[in-house]
C-alpha cells in the first residue's frame, strides 16, 4: 500500500502550510502529492509551484478538469511539469459535472464517455510526438474543421516544438459509475477512487474487469493503480471523527450537483442509502444547509472513513490493500498525522 497526500482544492485562500506537509510526506515516505481544482484555484500552478522544492516524491492532478483546458494545453502541462520534475509527474483527469461544465466553462456537458476517450488519446498522441497531430473525433476535432462555424480554413497538423520527457507519462481517471470505471480500467493506467467503500469492493473489481477484458486495454488488474481519497482518522473518538467530516459528506451528497445529475449522491444509492440521499437533497435545495448535515447517518459517514486507534487502522488498511486498493490518498492537514500514517503502512 502506497500513501499519496491529497492537498485538494483551495478555499478561501491557498494551505498555509502545504509546504510544511509536502515535505513531511517526502521524508516520510509518501509517494504522491495530489492538488485538485473546481472553480475556484486550478491544479497546475500550485502542484508545480510546490513541487519545486521536491526531489522525490511523484507530483499528481487529482483532477484536472477535462473542460478546463483543450486536450493539447493539458498536454502541454503535463509535459512542461514532468521535464521540470524529472519524470514524477501523474495525469490526473475528471470530466466534473454538468453545474460546473456547462456554468463555469461554458460548455456542453453531454457524452462524458466519449469525450473523456476522445481527450485520452489526443493526450497521448501529442505525448507520443510521433508525427502532426490531428484528430477526426467530434469532440476535439485537430485541426478546426475548415467548414466548421468561424474558421479561417488556415489550419494546420503540428506536432510539439518539446520533446515530451516521457511518453507514458501516466494517466488517471477520476471514475464513479460503473460505465466510467469500466473504461478507466480499458483506456488509463489508473483509478482515483471518491468515495470509495468497502461494502462495494466486489462490484469494483467487476467493473474494472469488464475494462480490463476489453480488446486494447493497456492493463490487468497486477499493475493497474487504484488510488482511492480517503479521510484516515487516528483516534479514540470516533464519533468526533464522524462528526467532523458530516458536513464535507453532506455537501457533496447534497449540494455538488444538480437535483437531475448528482454523481455524488448516486454513488451513496448503490450503498443503499437512497433514503438519506434524497433528505439531504431536498433539505440542500430549499437552504436548509444545517437541516441536511444533521440528516446525515453516523453510518453514512463512516462508510468511507479508516478511523479508530493506530491497530485499527493498520487492520483497517490492510482489508482495503486486499480489495485491491494500491494508494491511499489522505486528506491529512498536520504534520503528525502524516508521520503517524507513515509508520502504519
Amino acid at each position: 500500500m502506497k500513501l499519496g497526500l491529497q492537498l485538494g482544492y483551495w478555499g478561501a485562500g491557498p494551505i498555509d502550510n502545504a509546504p510544511e506537509l509536502i515535505a513531511a510526506a517526502e521524508e516520510a515516505g509518501f509517494d504522491a502529492v495530489f492538488t485538485a481544482e473546481s472553480w475556484g484555484s486550478d491544479t497546475y500552478t500550485p502542484l508545480a509551484w510546490w513541487g519545486a522544492a521536491t526531489d522525490r516524491i511523484r507530483l499528481g492532478t487529482a483532477v484536472s478538469q477535462l473542460s478546463a483546458r483543450p486536450p493539447t494545453s493539458l498536454a502541454m502541462a503535463a509535459l512542461t511539469l514532468d521535464h521540470l520534475s524529472g519524470g514524477r509527474h501523474i495525469i490526473g483527469l475528471g470530466v466534473s459535472g454538468p453545474q460546473v461544465v456547462e456554468g463555469w466553462y461554458g460548455q456542453p456537458f453531454g457524452k462524458p464517455l466519449a469525450r473523456t476517450r476522445e481527450y485520452v488519446q489526443v493526450v497521448r498522441d501529442v505525448l507520443a510526438r510521433e508525427g502532426e497531430l490531428s484528430n477526426a473525433g467530434p469532440h476535439y476535432p485537430l485541426p478546426y474543421p475548415p467548414d466548421a462555424p468561424g474558421s479561417t480554413g488556415l489550419g494546420k497538423s503540428l506536432k510539439p516544438i518539446t520533446h515530451p520527457l516521457r511518453a507514458d507519462i501516466p494517466i488517471w481517471l477520476g471514475a464513479e459509475g460503473p460505465k466510467n470505471v469500466a473504461q478507466t480500467a480499458e483506456i488509463a493506467d489508473g483509478w482515483l477512487a471518491i468515495f470509495y467503500s468497502l461494502r462495494l469492493a466486489d462490484q469494483y473489481e467487476a467493473w474494472l474487469a469488464e475494462g480490463f477484458a476489453r480488446p486494447g486495454a493497456r492493463h490487468t488488474c497486477d499493475d493497474f493503480e487504484v488510488a482511492a481519497t480517503v479521510q484516515v482518522v487516528i483516534t479514540d473518538d470516533i464519533a468526533e471523527a464522524v462528526e467532523r467530516y458530516r458536513p464535507s459528506t453532506a455537501l457533496y451528497v447534497g449540494g455538488m450537483g444538480a437535483k437531475e445529475k448528482n454523481f455524488h449522491a448516486e454513488l451513496y444509492r448503490r450503498m443503499g442509502y437512497g433514503d438519506a440521499v434524497d433528505e439531504i437533497g431536498a433539505l440542500f435545495l430549499q437552504g436548509r444547509k444545517a437541516e441536511a448535515m444533521a440528516a446525515v447517518p453516523d453510518e453514512m459517514v463512516r462508510e468511507t472513513m479508516i478511523a479508530g486507534t493506530a491497530d485499527e487502522v493498520r487492520a483497517q488498511i490492510k482489508q482495503w490493500e486486499a480489495a485491491g486498493v494500491s494508494m491511499l490518498m489522505v486528506t491529512a492537514r498536520d504534520v503528525a498525522t502524516i508521520r503517524q500514517l507513515a509508520t502504519l503502512v
